[in-house]
């Protein structure tokens, strides 16, 4: 059975407004009854409840963050960076996971603004979403996390992915791999898009002839499928560029089973530089970013618009993402 305020009132021998003050001004409680009260809270067992006096105060110490994947270790990666940074400063955050769905996305933003959180910070499904507004109107800060809407005032971190789809042909080709398949998901998602737009720009410049192959989702599974599509062209490019590491995995898997060498036929290369890129059977060559640091460098901007509302700034950072180079990409 759960102790209530009063409990502990009563077993301390004082009011129910003392327990309160213990709890929340404690500097003007007599030294004598603060050691009593706080030693009558430890042995009850009570537990304040913090959420109720946040909404008192008007003053939540809860965060939240929307993001298309949880189950992609670069978004994993992501979420750890964000819950060290508002850890430090002595907040919570709530994970919830949107699918890439608009109506999924709704409904935790919803939850959100029922819960009273002090924040959000969203990899939103549509930048131009009137529902990121409408968070704001109600108070509630809101940070954009690997998206960035140009004009707007809003905090945001991305990555300059355009260079990254650039980077990752400009390798390719420097290796002597004319014949490339670009594996990704739908252009609706902007990374996606702007990833595609610089291998476009780089496989023009460069001569390069680009099959795409595109999946509904990325991930393993989707990659596999891409990798048999790939199989059944009547020409296999020598090289293959991946929109995500986890399409890269998937990918390898299925050429590795179709007795293709890796990188002596085809060469692989991801994007995000996941964990596990390093540790697959063929270390896998990828487009990194910093997930990490974006998160952490996000819950920074988002607390210190929740803090400093007054003088806060809008800033819109960018990452430039860096190549890795491993054992799957090898020359023509």
């Amino acid at each position: 059975m759960s102790v209530s305020l009063r409990d502990v009132a009563k077993a301390a021998k004082v009011s129910v407004g003392t327990v309160s003050n213990v709890l929340n001004r404690p500097e003007v409680v007599a030294p004598e009854t603060l050691a009593r009260v706080q030693g009558t809270i430890k042995d009850l067992g009570f537990v304040p409840n913090g959420f109720a006096r946040h909404l008192r105060s008007g003053n939540s110490r809860t965060l939240g963050l929307i993001v298309p994947d949880v189950a992609n270790p670069f978004f994993t990666e992501v979420a750890r960076g964000v819950e060290d940074a508002a850890s430090k400063r002595d907040y919570a955050v709530f994970l919830c996971n949107s699918d890439e769905s608009a109506t999924k996305e709704d409904r935790y933003i919803n939850i959100l603004i029922e819960q009273q959180v002090r924040g959000v910070l969203i990899t939103p499904t549509d930048v131009k979403s009137d529902r990121l507004d409408a968070m704001r109107e109600r108070g509630i800060a809101v940070t954009l996390v690997d998206r960035e809407i140009k004009g707007r005032k809003q905090c945001s971190v991305s990555v300059d992915d355009i260079h990254g789809g650039q980077l990752g042909i400009e390798y390719l080709t420097g290796l002597g791999h004319t014949d490339i398949a670009w594996v990704c998901g739908p252009d609706s998602i902007p990374q996606v898009a702007d990833r595609g737009a610089g291998v476009a720009k780089a496989a023009k410049f460069a001569g390069a002839t680009v099959e795409t192959i595109r999946v509904s989702l990325m991930n393993t599974t989707q990659g596999e499928e891409a990798a048999k599509k790939i199989l059944a062209l009547k020409t296999i490019p020598t090289a293959i560029f991946c929109a995500n590491d986890l399409l890269a995995l998937g990918v390898m898997r299925t050429l590795r089973e179709n007795k293709l060498r890796i990188p002596e036929q085809v060469s692989v290369l991801g994007y995000d530089d996941i964990e596990f890129a390093a540790s697959a059977a063929v270390p896998l060559s990828s487009i990194s970013q910093p997930a990490y640091q974006m998160g952490v460098t996000a819950a920074d901007l988002l607390l210190n618009e929740c803090e400093e509302a007054e003088t806060h700034e809008h800033q819109q950072i960018r990452f430039q993402p860096q190549l890795v180079e491993r054992a799957s990409t090898g020359k023509r």
